[in-house]
């Protein structure tokens, strides 16, 4: 393991926010998770775990030791004629393992195919896209206990998965690393899910006969592509902010306001409103201010034109949630997470 002074974040978060990291160093495995809890420069400094930086925005320089999770492998554990149970490193890249099982007609993940970050990430913030979310596929999640340097595994119940949260975003957050995930796939007899989005669509222009894993992948890519800016191209982090969750009798307010106003009803009697619908309504969609703004195409997407600070996206975010909340009665919770 070995720790770099004064080393630029640019390269490691989506949004390409310049800002340095006072110390920086990676991590591959197991045992050297173990070797950094003990090292002076862990103990003695602020840290952050970083896995793809595509969740992040750093609003500063951080004033303390940035760790880059790169724990890589894919294993399998247990396989029959109907199923494949995995565990793969938190280090991977999500999108490449999602191809990695599509390449294989290993159903389950192909509805989050493009999702930028790693497969760390999944788990933590319960990863979805198109009616399917990871809490669905995961039988485990495996991390190393910060305090103590010891392995502990939690299974799905564990995790106390919700809407883009876990465990690890509340009771567990910052106590431990995740080191990899254990998921179970379908090989034959897949449940496809077609019913969200715009796939239908998609694979009727396709002319899509028969489903598979791989043409609602290519499916789900194309529409992802077409909607979403490329980091590498524009930096951004995808989906600023959470879709809201609101009560019946607000939704019914809005509703007869605004009636082409699209709306979820969820299971707990709450009513799920699209944050981008909102934001659009509020006049946001395609503005821009100097090398920042909202993207023309998705109002969800807040980009870096190039050279942007992340203090003045933070502002234009917040901005945001003021305008929506002013109009609409909703406080919008930012998905991505904000490191000041």
């Amino acid at each position: 393991m070995t720790i770099l002074e004064n080393v630029d974040l640019q390269p490691y978060n989506t949004f390409g926010i310049k800002v340095f990291a006072k110390y920086f160093t990676i991590i591959r495995s197991a045992d050297e998770v173990k070797e950094l809890l003990a090292s002076a420069h862990f103990k003695n400094e602020r840290h952050l775990f970083l896995g793809g930086g595509s969740n992040v925005l750093f609003t500063r320089n951080f004033n303390g030791l940035v760790i880059k999770v790169e724990i890589k492998g894919k294993t399998v554990l247990d396989e029959n004629d109907d199923t494949i149970t995995l565990q793969v490193g938190s280090g991977e890249n999500w999108h490449a393992f999602v191809l990695y099982c599509v390449e294989r007609n290993w159903g389950g993940v192909e509805n989050l195919s493009l999702i930028p970050g790693t497969v760390g990430a999944a788990p933590m913030q319960n990863i979805g896209a198109y009616g399917v979310e990871i809490k669905k596929i995961i039988s485990a999640v495996e991390a190393i206990e910060i305090s103590s340097g010891e392995s502990k595994r939690f299974t799905n119940a564990e995790c106390n998965f919700g809407y883009r949260e876990s465990i690890f975003k509340q009771n567990a957050k910052d106590k431990y690393l995740i080191s990899s995930i254990t998921l179970r796939l379908s090989k034959k007899n897949h449940h496809f899910i077609t019913s969200y989005g715009s796939i239908n669509d998609i694979l009727k222009e396709q002319d899509v006969q028969e489903l598979s894993v791989k043409r609602i992948s290519d499916a789900v890519i194309h529409i992802r592509s077409t909607k979403l800016p490329d980091p590498s191209v524009v930096g951004n982090a995808g989906s600023f902010f959470k879709n809201p969750s609101i009560q019946a009798d607000l939704h019914d307010f809005i509703k007869k306001q605004y009636p082409s106003l699209p709306s979820y009803p969820m299971v707990d009697g709450l009513v799920k409103i699209p944050a981008a619908w909102l934001i659009e309504q509020c006049g946001w969609k395609g503005k821009t201010f100097d090398n920042i703004g909202v993207h023309q195409h998705h109002a969800l997407v807040i980009v870096n034109y190039g050279g942007g600070e992340g203090e003045k996206i933070w502002q234009l975010a917040m901005n945001i949630r003021d305008s929506v909340r002013e109009k609409f009665n909703i406080i919008l919770q930012p998905e991505v997470n904000v490191i000041a």
